[in-house]
């Protein structure tokens, strides 16, 4: 003979379900604040101020025709081959952690050929995001690239 289902039950398995609802939330937000590396911008109402003059910006760059690729040598240090770009032009990047604890690193490149540059020092291994920024006396460009 089995025991009736009581009121203490339901309340045993009300508690137990939420438990493991609440205890999986806990758990998710945890682990989605410990991945956040940061605030992409400080105060997003003056970011939204100055969307117009980006997207202008962003025109004028399309127009100068210029594209650039990284890749990571065997030796650690960043090959970063450009099209388009005019012989002494300036490159630097700013690589970034995409996931994780943020960590960031600035390196300056110098030309190796002609289209080619080589970063002045290693990078260390693992996922990078690279903002690449190209300088001459009349031109900026910038742009994103995935490093693995």
């Amino acid at each position: 003979m089995s025991k009736p289902f009581t009121g203490r039950h339901m309340w045993a398995v009300m508690i137990c379900g939420f438990g493991v609802v609440i205890g999986v939330n806990f758990f998710m937000a945890t682990l989605a604040v410990r991945g956040f590396g940061g605030v992409v911008v400080e105060n997003s109402y003056v970011a939204s101020q100055k969307f117009n003059g980006w997207l202008s910006a962003a025109r004028e760059q399309e127009q100068l025709g210029w594209s650039a690729q990284a890749v990571r040598q065997a030796d650690g240090n960043v090959r970063i081959v450009t099209a388009g770009v005019p012989a002494g032009a300036d490159v630097s990047a700013r690589f970034r952690r995409p996931l994780g604890k943020p960590e960031t690193l600035d390196l300056d490149f110098n030309s190796a050929a002609p289209g080619e540059y080589v970063s002045s020092a290693s990078v260390p291994s693992g996922r990078w995001i690279a903002r690449i920024a190209i300088l001459t006396q009349d031109d900026r460009w910038t742009g994103e690239v995935r490093i693995e």
